[in-house]
């Protein structure tokens, strides 16, 4: 990478220049992200009709909501927290970041934008799945394999409820998605779980060395 070149060099003054100009492209990837999804969402549940569409409408109802479940916020965007990391490893490769012991200690699963940790039908944490799908109604995470065959079982029924404990929405194959902020989320999730991990690892080095 171009700034841990640049790192090594000593030049702090261009790698201070990558650092904004990512926090700036951070917001304009997030808009094409979610521009990418609403089109995506609109293309499954289009229903054609003798009726005008405003298609400009739907699309920005559909970004609006995507917005309003996963804000922006760029120094908190995994993309940025990835070169964050890569520089200061470069002259820091066996310590942590600053202030990444506080940001494991502060997390809480409130302040993570996905619903469930877990699928509610396989119980294989969500960082595991291999094709994750997300309900447009309720939002929680599923195997797509699994969850289309639970719908599948209850098509007699004429209706499927959410296997998510407590939740009282109904699962339809149209309104399972894999839109690309669940990847994104998804990874952020399993880089936190990776931190906390090897911040474990270098405090049970430590106390085995003092004993």
């Amino acid at each position: 990478m171009i700034a841990e070149d640049l790192e090594r060099e000593n030049r702090s003054d261009l790698v201070k220049q990558l650092d904004e100009a990512a926090l700036e492209l951070i917001p304009v990837s997030d808009e094409i992200v979610r521009l990418s999804s609403a089109l995506q969402a609109i293309g499954r549940e289009y229903d054609s009709s003798n009726e005008l569409t405003d298609f400009k409408k739907l699309i920005d109802e559909h970004i609006s909501k995507l917005e309003a479940d996963s804000p922006t916020v760029p120094e908190n965007h995994l993309f940025y927290k990835q070169f964050k990391e890569a520089v200061w490893r470069v002259h820091h490769a066996d310590e942590p970041m600053p202030g990444e012991e506080q940001e494991e200690i502060i997390m809480t699963s409130s302040q993570c934008s996905l619903v469930n940790m877990t699928c509610p039908l396989t119980g294989k944490p969500v960082t595991e799945l291999e094709d994750p799908v997300r309900s447009t109604e309720c939002k929680h995470i599923y195997e797509k394999q699994a969850v289309m065959h639970h719908i599948k079982v209850h098509a007699k029924r004429r209706s499927c409820k959410c296997a998510a404990a407590g939740c009282p929405k109904m699962l339809t194959a149209d309104k399972l998605i894999c839109d690309p902020l669940l990847r994104i989320e998804i990874d952020e999730l399993r880089l936190r779980g990776n931190r906390s991990t090897q911040a474990q690892m270098v405090a049970d080095c430590t106390e085995i060395d003092e004993d």
